[in-house]
């Protein structure tokens, strides 16, 4: 009996992947110099004090947390892709599943960096980490951080093996859970904050998670189109017309959720002033906002996402870094303002006195604020440039291209 020769194997479509990226250690060694710089930052902090920032009695939570802020949201976003594979079941996603889950890690770890090296003294993180106070939410958000790390590293090691793949969609949908909860739980750290009228309200929980959809989709995208140019990895035109979709409705939801907190705060009577401030009469504040977030952050990508004209990988990444720079307008301009704005001691008197009271505080970040907060983008684009390179972690886009109309 003859033997039937072996069919040769398909042809590799993906000659680069698991080959060294262009440029990787470049790309490195410039994130360990501004990680370097931030760590420098950090210490001349720790000699001079926090009077070497431009923070004061008023405005305590500055440039850094503006950056810790946004990976933080930006991470439970970044699991956008995963969630849509593992809890969705749309296997088209299924491809970029790990790679949504070490950038999730990746950004979560920069955040968290920001927020240790930012607290003045971080070595009473032990103290916060063995005695919990439950009736504080930054507690809650102790355990909500390392829960989201562990689940999503067990998700992530479970994608990267195929052995594991089958058995990883429960382990998704308590990823998906866990992420739901830990944003409510950054939003609700503002939220809960009635003695401030630009965060007291409930709406804040369900806006930071729309907008976590939205900052983590882009930057997704962003990452996912770098490793296919740095490998020399065609991605699916499909593949992109489905995030360009998903991005623009994102983006609508999270513009429409802050319409309705700004609404809502109007409704209240005792909330009337600090809109006004915010809205018409809060100079950067008021730029940023309508500028940054509304029109760079929300209507441009809106534009690119939506209209059929604008259907190009090029415009798709613009609309990307639109949403990127307006996240950051939104966070600056909401953070630092709802500090700024006087806070109302005593309803119904007129206070006065040689502390300021009654008057907007004044806050211009210094260099080295700027650095710290660097730093922690610099640390998660290290971690996710080594995790990428180490597990070879490829989006290999399997499906045929269409024509968008």
């Amino acid at each position: 009996m003859a033997a039937t020769p072996r069919p040769a194997p398909p042809a590799n479509l993906f000659p680069t992947a698991g080959v060294e990226p262009r440029g990787f250690w470049a790309l490195a060694i410039a994130a360990a110099v501004v990680l370097l710089l931030a760590l420098g930052a950090f210490h001349y902090l720790e000699e001079v004090g926090h009077v070497a920032t431009g923070m004061g009695n008023e405005v305590v939570w500055g440039l850094p947390h503006v950056f810790a802020i946004f990976l933080i949201v930006t991470a439970s976003g970044a699991l956008n892709v995963a969630s849509v594979s593992s809890v969705f079941g749309v296997k088209a996603y299924k491809p970029g599943a790990a790679l949504s889950a070490l950038l999730a890690l990746a950004l979560l770890v920069g955040g968290l960096m920001i927020l240790v090296l930012d607290l003045g003294r971080p070595e009473r993180l032990v103290v916060a980490a063995t005695h919990y106070n439950f009736k504080s939410i930054f507690a809650w958000n102790m355990i909500l951080y390392n829960g989201f790390l562990a689940i999503v590293a067990v998700y992530a090691v479970m994608s990267l093996e195929r052995r594991w793949q089958k058995i990883s969609a429960p382990v998704g949908v308590l990823a998906f859970v866990w992420r739901i909860i830990l944003t409510t739980g950054t939003g609700s750290i503002f939220g809960f904050l009635i003695a401030r009228p630009g965060y007291a309200s409930a709406v804040i929980a369900p806006l930071f998670i729309a907008l976590s959809l939205a900052w983590g989709m882009a930057v997704f995208i962003l990452v996912k189109e770098a490793v296919c140019h740095w490998y020399g990895v065609p991605v699916s035109e499909e593949m992109r017309v489905r995030l360009r979709r998903l991005l623009g409705i994102f983006v609508a939801t999270g513009l429409y959720l802050a319409a309705v907190h700004h609404l809502t705060n109007l409704y209240w009577a005792r909330q009337t002033e600090f809109e006004r401030f915010f809205l018409l009469d809060g100079g950067l504040y008021t730029v940023l906002f309508w500028g940054g977030f509304v029109l760079l952050g929300s209507v441009v990508p809106l534009l690119l996402t939506l209209l059929p004209r604008f259907n190009s990988p090029r415009a798709l990444l613009w609309a990307c870094w639109a949403v990127v720079e307006g996240a950051f307008a939104f966070l600056y301009s909401f953070i630092i303002a709802g500090q700024a704005f006087p806070m109302d001691l005593f309803p119904g008197y007129e206070v006065r006195s040689g502390f300021r009271d009654g008057v907007v505080a004044p806050y211009l970040p210094r260099l080295p604020e700027f650095l710290l907060g660097m730093g922690g983008v610099a640390l998660a684009f290290l971690v996710a440039l080594v995790a990428i390179r180490l597990f070879k972690v490829v989006p290999r886009d399997e499906m045929p291209a269409v024509e968008v109309k």
